[in-house]
């Protein structure tokens, strides 16, 4: 479950919603691929989510994420990524409630694009951040044009140290998981 805004008649509202968007045609959530990710350069054509951009986005909350780089070897060395000013993000998002046979989610996919110059050297695409000016025209709250929303961070917005692998494990937990080892700098 992730944190996310949603807005109804423009009033907002905080929910829970269930990462791993689940499109209306999937006869069980496991009927295909777990969609986490929509790519901003095809969200309006794809079938599985083009209805949602154009009607169900949202904001997911979130202090950071985690990226992977490729190291030596084959290794895939994590990262935690953050904003530079501390500041919380708020990443474009996509949401769907899917029901069959009694039961009923609310899913939701970030939206991504190609990286910009703070995540190119880790990865090749980073998640779609909305400043706070901004969220009324994501939320669909202040009319269209919500697509030019959808770049990349300039320079210095974010910034990134390599963290644990033991992030790599779904039985790990504690904010240790975010601290930065001593060798944390990109190609590190």
């Amino acid at each position: 479950m992730v944190a996310a805004v949603t807005s109804l008649e423009g009033v907002r509202h905080l929910r829970g919603l269930r990462w791993g968007f689940v499109p209306a045609w999937y006869e069980t959530p496991t009927d295909g691929p777990l969609l986490i990710n929509a790519r901003a350069e095809t969200i309006a054509e794809k079938p599985a989510f083009r209805a949602a951009v154009r009607a169900r986005r949202c904001l997911i909350a979130a202090d950071g994420f985690y990226e992977w780089s490729a190291g030596g070897n084959g290794a895939r060395l994590p990262w935690f990524v953050t904003r530079a000013d501390g500041r919380p993000m708020a990443m474009a998002g996509i949401w769907q409630d899917w029901e069959r046979a009694g039961q009923r989610l609310t899913t939701c996919a970030i939206v991504t694009c190609a990286a910009g110059p703070d995540m190119a050297p880790i990865h090749h695409r980073e998640p779609v951040l909305v400043d706070p000016a901004d969220w009324p025209l994501w939320l669909g709250e202040s009319g269209h044009g919500a697509a030019r929303l959808m770049r990349a961070q300039p320079e210095a917005v974010l910034r990134a140290w390599r963290v644990d692998p033991a992030v790599n494990s779904n039985r790990a937990t504690g904010a240790e998981l975010c601290a930065p080892l001593a060798t944390g700098t990109p190609g590190a």
